[in-house]
């Protein structure tokens, strides 16, 4: 048994082994080489390595279950040949898209072959014949390979321990990834995570399953079942309040996404370390009390796995994220849309959103393009970002927002805007730089950091602000700035509850379901009437209310909220994750909690039980049913059979997005004396040295010594070349 087990490795496993380790390396060299997967750290970099291991031996093995020695060399050769094809292909197209091939970009093989084809010899490099030098060594070393003859009983063993290596390796890897990003299969934030935590061959197979299942659903779907949504939307609508219709007409919209800000926070005073009592976000508080604000006391979240992608579905769409993962990477690529800027685009608006981290993330590069947003100005090819500047999520908010002007003043007018801040994201970290806000230190430095990240956001808002007013926007945009999500975490909300006057002790779900409230202010200059609403509603009510505002009546659109400022709305919130909350009950699982007290809410007499039963069944429904209806609409993009008069869905080859920048200057030009951008109005004068910032990493806060002149002055004739060809 020793002399044929010894025989089986050598000659057996011996040229399995080498084809295993070779295309092992060889991924792991792609990955530096050619990949920008964001890897931080020596714990991602040793998943980064064993990721390709698993699936490589689960491919390569498939050709152990071949009886015939010869055979079985053969179809690890042909194995071996397609998977560096499948890996050298993902290689230029991400030279090309800064992105991996999926199955659809497969299946559409003529569209890609029409996008990549003209420059496809232009992308090969002298060094990417390092991806082929093994397959060439691997022939080789078949045709010198003598065969032998091994039992096939003895070979399936080896195919059947081979297959079990493999599950166990991967099922290493998945706990490794979910140790450094959790649900990470669930949620998919991104394609480069699959990649960069579970390997090329692991997101291949994962994106074939996720396109069979939602292609399924959609080849299913037809133009009957909009029926049930067109009679809900007529069922549910609510007309506008005749006193705030068209008060922002014509105006520029400018949408301010505050990153895992929370309602708490707002005219919340806290004593800082040095003893003095100050307000964690006193410009914030200055806007959501102001008399040309309409502001929402009980505005809430509505975002699940999605988390900060749901809460741009449902700002921009009036639609719900998913019950599972996110519409944004699971539909977002084909699916039709009644988005903002497209309903906007037939009243002459412009649109653009500003991010300061990668495009792809949420599968944003993509999504946007189905909503109708003309530019998207992201990480790779908008902003400057170095290790100083920047922190995970990308490009810290007072810098990002001072960069983003340069393209903001160049926008035709009026233009439909969202700027994604990032710099209040768990895990809130402490960053010399800018501590600005000290409470003294809790038990979870989370908690702690939340309070200073939360301040420099604000901060980053009000120089934005200073600068709409310098610059002239600012009277003619209407504003609207929200909370995209919950900040701290149940889990961390008892260690919160002290520094909000609140016990720890007697902490419950009810109180976690409060602290869902996100800030909702809608700021029109001028407007003069401001007040603080008290009506109960969520993210799914932001475009209907946006709509009215304008002047746009909403009853033909597939709007699922009701405008927050309507008298015959319903107020009722419903969750993702089954919780439902009114006015007077807050719905959580069995239990009917009071919403203004959260004492149990039960009646006594046997009469009001009744009424009071129905009416908690009246609701439960209402909330159920709203998100069936979206989960309709997403899963069988329903959207694709109804288009309401004078309303043209987007075209997704219309943009491309590595170009806006360059798109812009040139749409600009285009427009000339008769263009409405602030830049043209200024008579081509940037308005970019009006924008003021105190952020220690901008160049004009350095000192010499800190200041690398070369970047700086190259990072200024970009600059300058944009604003003045």
């Amino acid at each position: 048994m020793k002399i044929t087990l010894k025989e089986t490795f050598f000659k057996k496993y011996g040229f399995f082994l080498i084809a295993i380790l070779l295309f092992w390396l060889k991924t792991y060299l792609a990955y530096h080489l050619d990949f920008s997967l964001g890897v931080d750290g020596a714990f991602q970099q040793l998943i980064l390595f064993l990721n390709p291991l698993a699936s490589t031996i689960f491919i390569f093995g498939l050709s152990l279950f071949f009886s015939d020695s010869k055979k079985s060399n053969r179809a690890l050769l042909l194995l071996y040949f397609l998977n560096s094809l499948l890996l050298f292909s993902n290689i230029l197209y991400y030279r090309e898209f800064s992105d991996f091939i999926t199955i659809k970009s497969i299946l559409s093989s003529a569209s890609i072959t029409k996008s990549i084809g003209p420059s496809i010899f232009q992308m090969f490099k002298l060094t990417d014949i390092v991806y082929w030098i093994d397959f060439i060594l691997m022939i080789h070393l078949y045709r010198k390979k003598k065969t032998s003859q091994i039992s096939y009983s003895l070979k399936k063993k080896m195919a059947f321990t081979t297959m079990i290596v493999s599950i166990l390796v991967f099922l290493f890897n998945l706990n490794l990834a979910e140790i450094s990003r959790p649900q990470l299969l669930t949620r998919t934030f991104d394609r480069n995570y699959i990649v960069k935590y579970l390997g090329l061959n692991v997101y291949t197979i994962y994106d074939g399953v996720q396109t069979a299942k939602a292609n399924s659903v959609r080849a299913s779907a037809d133009s009957s079942d909009m029926a049930t949504v067109l009679d809900y939307l007529e069922d549910h609508h609510a007309e506008p309040n005749e006193a705030y219709f068209g008060k922002a007409e014509g105006r520029n919209i400018v949408y301010v996404h505050l990153e895992s800000m929370q309602q708490f926070i707002i005219n919340l005073s806290m004593i800082e370390k040095d003893g003095t009592q100050s307000e964690v976000t006193p410009f914030l508080n200055s806007l959501y009390d102001n008399e040309d604000s309409i502001s929402f006391s009980n505005f809430f979240h509505q975002t699940g796995q999605g988390k900060t992608s749901d809460a741009e579905l449902l700002m921009d769409n009036s639609l719900f994220g998913l019950p599972q993962g996110s519409a944004f990477t699971q539909a977002g690529s084909d699916n039709t849309f009644h988005a903002a800027p497209q309903i906007l685009k037939n009243k002459g608006y412009t649109s653009a959103v500003f991010h300061g981290n990668v495009g792809s993330f949420w599968n944003r590069d993509n999504t946007y393009k189905a909503m109708g947003y003309d530019y998207f100005f992201s990480a790779e090819t908008s902003y400057t970002l170095n290790d100083e500047n920047s922190l995970e999520y990308g490009l810290k908010d007072k810098l990002f927002l001072q960069e983003s002007v340069q393209y903001l003043e160049q926008m035709e007018q009026p233009f439909y805007t969202k700027f994604l801040t990032v710099s209040n994201h768990f895990p809130f970290p402490e960053d010399e730089l800018n501590t600005v806000y000290e409470i003294p230190e809790t038990p979870d430095s989370t908690v702690t950091g939340y309070f200073n990240t939360a301040h420099y956001a604000d901060q980053a808002v009000e120089e934005f602000f200073q600068y709409m007013k310098d610059s002239g926007l600012y009277e003619d945009t209407i504003f609207i700035l929200y909370g995209d999500h919950f900040g701290i975490s149940n889990s961390r909300n008892t260690t919160l509850a002290p520094l909000l006057g609140k016990s720890s002790r007697t902490w419950g779900e009810y109180d976690n379901a409060m602290l869902q409230r996100v800030p909702m202010i809608i700021h029109i200059p001028g407007l003069g009437n401001g007040s603080i609403q008290d009506t109960y509603g969520g993210q799914v009510d932001a475009l209907p209310t946006l709509m009215h505002l304008l002047g746009i009546q909403t009853e033909t659109y597939v709007q699922l909220g009701q405008d927050l400022l309507s008298e015959e709305r319903n107020q009722i919130v419903p969750f993702r994750n089954g919780i439902t909350i009114t006015p007077e009950y807050t719905i959580i699982g069995n239990s009917i909690y009071d919403t203004k007290t959260g004492n149990s809410a039960l009646m006594s007499s046997e009469d009001s039980v009744t009424d009071y039963q129905n009416e908690v069944n009246r609701i439960k429904e209402a909330s159920q049913k709203q998100l069936m209806i979206s989960d309709q609409i997403i899963n069988g993009d329903l959207l694709r059979f109804y288009s309401p008069a004078d309303f043209i869905p987007a075209d997704r080859d219309a943009h491309n997005y590595l170009d806006s920048p360059a798109q812009l200057l040139e749409d600009r030009k285009e427009a000339g004396d008769e263009g409405t951008s602030l830049i043209q109005q200024n008579n081509g004068k940037s308005s970019v040295p009006l924008y003021k910032t105190d952020a220690p990493e901008f160049p004009a806060n350095q000192t010499e010594t800190e200041l690398d002149s070369e970047n700086t002055s190259s990072e200024k004739e970009v600059l300058e070349t944009n604003l003045l060809e």
